[in-house]
């Protein structure tokens, strides 16, 4: 493997223009591929064969007419005013006719024929679509202008709040682009000029922001630390460089293959976070590692550069291998959603390694000696002690006080996942947006004038037992009465109803939010119930709703969880076997990430569930996790987890080949590696950290969970635990049965071999020996980094 890659290396850097070309090309190409068929984004959660999406696809069969897209606006009249006043009716009324005059939006007038379409509503229209048998023709608290209700409208008890819900023909993600904003401005129009605020209801989500202010300040911060790392600001530019062109290359991709599959907005920011992330990270790890080849070894920019692709680009390729074993485990789990979203990734980071093998020597290619600077020259020159480095004090302490350190991470890493134990987990609601959003101040208003509840009301599909047979009135009243006799039940509507009155839809309204405990004991009875009703009332119950769908989601993912995980650690564990040719090594990385993630997984649960620390970011609510957190986390931070490992342990093992036994090669290794790693991490987290202040409240949960996982796993288990676990074993660390090395392939991961066949060429060192303190070879060094 190094060397093909010093061939590769050497090649890219001796044709820069050529390499730079086919990458221009290519990301022209797909740019000109979404120019001609722009990608549509969806912001859906879709998890076939759970009960709640099994309502929804009945309903999409069986009654089209409810199964669209949910939408809602809230209107605000000023203080003192009422919305149901001579004044201000007609001008609801007017902004309720311009939504329904948009194409997407159902308009339940024309379904039942009451006007021609873009004609005014007649008289005694349905306040609704199809109405089940019995239901009222206006409900309490419906808005009515001249003599009639307005469909889908109710006004607050004080007057001042209106709520207008209302269906698209289709979900909200196969709407055309636009139709939302045509939507919410179709209303203000008119109700603007009369003082009326229009507020976008909670079911009537953006696309989230993919770039953001959050995201530019993190990659700014990461351009920090490299030109502090690299001493630079040419070779610092480079891993910004190649890590832009790899997400463009990969994210782009993903766009112009969306019309084959539903590319939700969620897989998008996930693969931008690790795409910048390993994309920067990798870039570093080889720059660095050919300025210390020039600076130390004295070797001109393109044989360092060459060396560099064959020695870290190794370790590069094997840490971005790990990263995508972990990352396509999730096809194993059969969710469609995590599927697209783990292809997308694993092409994102496989692009970011063919990026910094081919595209990043190419560009040394152009930049040539100019990689180093003559300060950085001048620095290595001078004569100076580098022994007591930050990393070797480090490193010496933690040695030290072995047993001490590892107690302190057990420790520290088990208070940190206490919360775990009380983690929920659900679908966020508007309630998670920050205050001053339009939609936290629609869940808000909604909440305040009519109760938390309408902000997510459940959806309850009612179909007789006996397949075929129409619901009779009497049945549906008693149900619907017996429903609004649970207790946490506000109140119980008619929906609507098929035109054979074989399946009814109720709306049922808790009087708690749609992430609150009790709502989802609430779906849980209406679920229990459903037998009973069978039995004494004929028919069968499905309950819907984003509460709903929340639950069955959990348990879904919870159900797949441990088998991704026993493929994923299987993997992984091989992986780890082949590279380091240890038992010791593999076991003992594992049992680290274990730690980091269940820490990573109690302080998200702390700050987004217990509201610690919550005003830091942005927030001053609290919500359940994530459905999706869990499983998206120790998959990304496992691979993450998995990099440090590499190029930290590698660096470790390369001292002990090249003659320090115990301690030393730890101190060695560690100090030898530290920085870059640290480096590495910092940028990371930056990255991630930069989502966290993302409206989107899953966006900032994604980002918030793999910025703190990499802060944890690399600072307190790789660059603490690791170290102080290697000194305890020793050279027995690197334990292997001898059957077990016969069997097992020679890698060459740190490029021992490469290296020996290059000196020899030299004539620097002889051909059979190991020399202590000689050029590690696969982990840059400290002394490149100024």
């Amino acid at each position: 493997m190094s060397t093909l890659l010093y061939r590769v290396g050497r090649a890219t850097y001796r044709h820069p223009f050529r390499v730079v070309a086919v990458w221009v090309v290519l990301l022209v190409a797909l740019v000109g591929a979404l120019a001609l068929n722009p990608p549509k984004l969806s912001t859906e959660f879709r998890i076939d064969g759970t009960p709640a999406q099994e309502v929804i696809d009945e309903l999409a069969r069986e009654l089209p007419e409810v199964s669209g897209g949910q939408g809602s606006l809230v209107f605000q009249a000023s203080s003192g005013e009422r919305l149901d006043s001579d004044r201000l009716a007609p001008v609801v009324a007017e902004a309720v006719q311009g939504v329904y005059g948009i194409d997407p939006v159902v308009d339940p007038a024309e379904l039942t024929g009451a006007r021609e379409p873009g004609g005014p509503p007649a008289a005694g229209s349905p306040g609704d679509v199809p109405q089940p048998p019995g239901a009222a023709a206006v409900a309490p608290g419906a808005l009515v202008v001249d003599g009639r209700p307005i469909p889908g409208v109710m006004v607050s008890e004080d007057g001042r709040v209106a709520l207008f819900q209302f269906q698209f023909e289709d979900q909200l993600f196969e709407l055309p682009q636009g139709t939302v904003a045509d939507t919410v401005a179709a209303a203000e129009a008119p109700a603007e000029e009369a003082g009326v605020a229009v507020l976008p209801g909670a079911t009537l989500q953006e696309i989230p922001e993919i770039i953001g202010i959050g995201e530019i300040v993190g990659l700014a911060v990461a351009a920090l630390v490299l030109v502090v790392t690299l001493g630079s600001v040419v070779a610092a530019g480079l891993p910004l460089l190649t890590a832009l062109a790899g997400v463009g290359a990969g994210i782009g991709g993903a766009f112009a293959l969306a019309h084959l599959f539903e590319l939700n907005s969620l897989s998008v920011v996930l693969a931008l976070m690790l795409g910048l992330a390993v994309g920067i990270d990798y870039a570093l790890f080889i720059v660095n590692r050919q300025r210390w080849l020039i600076l130390t070894r004295g070797l001109d920019a393109g044989e360092a550069a060459a060396r560099a692709v064959g020695t870290a680009g190794s370790a590069v390729f094997f840490a971005g291998t790990t990263v995508v074993i972990a990352l396509t485990g999730l096809l194993v789990v059969g969710i469609e959603l995590l599927t697209v979203m783990a292809l997308i990734a694993a092409a994102t980071v496989a692009i970011a390694v063919v990026v910094a093998l081919t595209l990043l020597p190419a560009l040394l290619g152009l930049v040539r000696e100019r990689i180093c600077s003559p300060r950085a020259r001048a620095h290595q020159a001078r004569p100076g002690d580098r022994s007591r480095s930050p990393a070797r004090r480090w490193v010496g302490l933690v040695v030290r006080h072995r047993w001490a350190a590892v107690l302190l991470v057990t420790g520290v890493t088990a208070l940190l996942a206490l919360p775990l134990s009380s983690m929920r987990l659900g679908m966020p609601s508007a309630e998670s947006y920050g205050s001053g959003s339009a939609q936290r101040e629609g869940y808000d208003v909604v909440a305040e004038g009519f109760g938390e509840g309408f902000n997510g009301p459940l959806t309850v599909a009612v179909r007789t037992a006996e397949p075929g047979a129409p619901i009779e009135p009497p049945t549906l009243e008693q149900l619907a009465a017996d429903l609004d006799a649970l207790e946490g039940v506000q109140t119980t509507m008619p929906a609507g109803a098929s035109q054979d009155g074989t399946i009814a839809v109720l709306q049922v309204v808790p009087t708690t939010g749609p992430t609150d405990e009790a709502t989802e004991d609430l779906v849980a009875e209406i679920r229990d119930r459903s037998t009973q009703y069978a039995g004494d009332l004929g028919v069968t119950l499905g309950v819907t709703g984003l509460t709903a769908i929340g639950i069955d989601m959990s348990e879904r993912l919870s159900e797949v969880l441990p088998l991704y995980l026993a493929v994923v650690l299987g993997l992984s564990l091989i992986v780890l076997l082949l590279v380091f040719r240890s038992v010791l090594v593999p076991i003992k990385a594992t049992v680290g990430f274990l730690l980091s993630i269940l820490a990573t997984f109690g302080a998200t649960t702390a700050v987004f569930q217990w509201g610690w620390l919550n005003q830091v970011f942005g927030l001053d609510s609290t919500t359940v996790v994530m459905s999706v957190i869990p499983i998206i986390a120790t998959g990304v931070l496992y691979g993450l987890a998995m990099d440090y490992q590499i190029f930290l342990v590698s660096s470790i093992r390369e001292s002990h080949v090249h003659g320090s036994h115990g301690a030393d090669s730890v101190t060695d290794g560690f100090t030898q590696a530290s920085r870059v790693v640290v480096a590495a991490a910092i940028i990371m987290t930056a990255v991630f950290a930069g989502f966290i202040f993302n409206a989107d409240p899953t966006v900032k949960q994604v980002g918030f969970a793999l910025a703190v996982g990499i802060l944890i796993d690399a600072f307190l288990i790789r660059l603490t635990l690791v170290p102080a676990v290697m000194a305890m074993f020793g050279d027995r660390a690197w334990w292997l049965p001898a059957w077990l090395d016969r069997l097992l392939p020679d890698l060459d991961v740190e490029g021992e071999k490469l290296l020996q066949r290059l000196d020899e060429e030299r004539g620097e060192v002889p051909a059979a020996t190991d020399q202590p303190g000689r050029e590690p070879a696969s982990i840059p060094a400290g002394g490149g980094s100024r």
